[in-house]
């Protein structure tokens, strides 16, 4: 079995509704979608199968890159560490001083040994980014290592390019330098050959290449970490951007997801805490089913149009129409659309068009995504979101989307009633119902810890909380208690990062939860007010099952909070 069978089983469809039930245009003549096997223990032993010395030199090659990566972003954020080994070991001298000499002792050593382990720490810290916290030497250093870093993953190739790009967008977990360096990740990837694109295209298409697109532009408009764009004109007239995956993708993508499992499960056998406050199993798991959709270009298609779909009533939101005629698994030929980066804060203002007021939109647009669809853009960097001249706010790329269930997106939507509301007791409930907590764990343990945060938090002023601070905040908390970040939500927080991103360059002022506040009310009311109709109409036609019954206190809540939202509208 060769790699590509390992991974992947290929299966023809014809003209068919799509996974949303919409009718595909222009539907091609025979299409491939793909079925992406599980990663398993067995189909990693397929995938690395036969590689020998070049498997093992490609997996020392990764190992360097990201040992050196976490070892580096480790000292820089040492000081969490420290001040928790601080208080564990005073904890520790506290407990002692009931238990007698021997504790006594036993906590002295261990005391002895944090100190010397914190100087050797410092040490090492100092050596390396060649000055003292704070200083311009460790910045210079810092830079110097994100460029190390942004080269390190364009050698690596396709699959640590897009792990650079997720990383780039995480201002809440890496040095300034470093998510600047990554995010030219996003639109600085070195292209692959024309001839061998336009090769790929005719292969795919089945037809020669003048024949498909009588015009087409001899070098790429951008390049990406798995495909290419070219502008071309259809026969009949139609501008529109040509999109051509990398060769011998899937090959390389498989073999360097079956390392980084090698890597996570030995990494978990030996050094067992690295896995306690991430499922990194969990994330590969679900990184190795977003890339292979990411590389299936007809689903991306099916992707749009159930966007499009999505936002059939919304003006001010493009989606590229996609020509089902020109694509295949491995070319995708899509609408041209022109406009302005969302961050172009000039151009947009040459334009006439408010960078606030795009900002709003989109943040409105992703409650939508997540409360109303439970389907959303998970990759809405500054380069798939672009503002035409009109005013509209286009989206592209729709290889990665994430797909929340109704359970989550009951439980998300329980957790905003609980921030409007100021329902400290209740957001502590939602942690738990979440799984941000370790399996096996006591809920009612850490529910004092969860009360007491959220408390300071939700006593502030909304506009005066950010995700970053409240992320560096969580850091602590999260370090000390048997918390992780669930699998499921790694795309979600990606998205909510990247757009508190864009929103801080596009509103100095920006805060995430006083934008999203009004929006989010109006979704919650329109979505819960439907579920209660329907709920209490049940009810007075007998139609209702054992377990029904009316939820006065939200009635309650969602009549007031009607009001407020009438009363602020006069």
């Amino acid at each position: 079995m060769t790699t590509n069978q390992a991974l992947v089983k290929r299966t023809d469809k014809r003209t068919e509704p799509n996974a949303s039930g919409l009718k595909l245009a222009e539907p091609a003549p025979q299409r491939h979608t793909r079925e992406v096997r599980p990663l398993t223990e067995e189909l990693v032993n397929e995938l690395l199968a036969g590689r020998g010395f070049r498997g093992w030199l490609r997996a020392a090659r990764v190992a360097r890159v990201l040992g050196l990566f976490s070892l580096y972003l480790f000292l820089d954020t040492y000081d969490v560490r420290a001040d928790f080994n601080r208080r564990a070991v005073s904890r520790l001298r506290d407990v002692a001083r009931d238990r007698g000499r021997l504790a006594q002792y036993k906590a002295w050593m261990w005391a002895q040994f944090d100190a010397a382990f914190d100087l050797f720490i410092r040490g090492l810290r100092y050596v390396i980014f060649r000055g003292a916290e704070g200083s311009d030497r460790k910045h210079a250093r810092l830079q110097k290592q994100a460029v190390w870093l942004r080269q390190s993953l364009l050698d690596l190739g396709p699959t640590f390019i897009k792990i650079g790009q997720t990383l780039g967008t995480r201002a809440d977990l890496l040095p300034l330098a470093y998510v600047t360096e990554l995010a030219k990740l996003q639109d600085q990837v070195p292209p692959f050959s024309t001839a061998e694109a336009f090769a790929r295209i005719e292969a795919e298409l089945g037809r020669p290449l003048h024949e498909a697109y009588p015009e087409i532009d001899s070098e790429p408009i951008a390049a990406a970490s798995l495909g290419q764009v070219y502008r071309a004109r259809l026969a009949t007239g139609e501008e529109v951007a040509v999109k051509v995956q990398r060769p011998d993708l899937e090959s390389t993508i498989s073999f360097d997801i079956a390392i980084l499992y090698r890597l996570v499960k030995l990494t978990n056998r030996f050094f067992p805490r690295a896995n306690e406050n991430a499922d990194w199993e969990g994330m590969l798991r679900e990184f190795h089913v977003t890339i292979f959709e990411e590389m299936d270009y007809v689903k991306e298609g099916r992707n749009a149009d159930r966007f499009r779909y999505n936002f059939r009533t919304w003006r001010a939101i493009r989606v590229p129409k996609v020509f089902w005629s020109h694509t295949n698994t491995r070319v995708l030929t899509l609408e041209f659309i022109r406009g302005t980066k969302v961050v172009d804060i000039e151009g947009l203002r040459a334009n006439g068009i408010s960078a606030v007021k795009v900002n709003r939109l989109l943040i409105r647009t992703y409650l939508k995504q997540l409360l109303e669809d439970g389907f959303f853009h998970a990759d809405p960097h500054p380069g798939n979101l672009l503002v035409m001249d009109s005013g509209h706010l286009a989206f592209f790329d729709f290889g990665m989307v994430g797909r929340i269930t109704p359970k989550l997106q009951a439980q998300m939507i329980d957790a905003f009633f609980h921030v409007i509301a100021r329902d400290v007791h209740g957001l502590g409930q939602d942690i738990i119902n979440l799984d941000f907590l370790k399996p096996g764990v006591d809920p009612e343990t850490v529910r004092p810890v969860v009360e007491s945060l959220f408390t300071h938090y939700l006593n502030l002023k909304l506009g005066e909380v950010n995700f970053k601070e409240l992320t560096y905040d969580l850091a602590e908390v999260i370090y000390e208690y048997p918390f992780r970040l669930p699998s499921n939500f790694t795309y979600v927080m990606r998205a909510l990062m990247t757009l508190e991103g864009i929103g801080v360059v596009t509103d100095p002022g920006f805060s995430f939860f006083e934008t999203a506040k009004p929006y989010a009310r109006e979704f919650m009311l329109r979505r819960e007010g439907k579920a209660l109709r329907q709920l209490i109409f049940d009810k007075l036609t007998g139609r209702e099952n054992g377990d029904s019954h009316i939820a006065w206190s939200r009635v309650w809540k969602l009549t007031k909070m009607a009001a407020k939202m009438y009363l602020e509208k006069q």
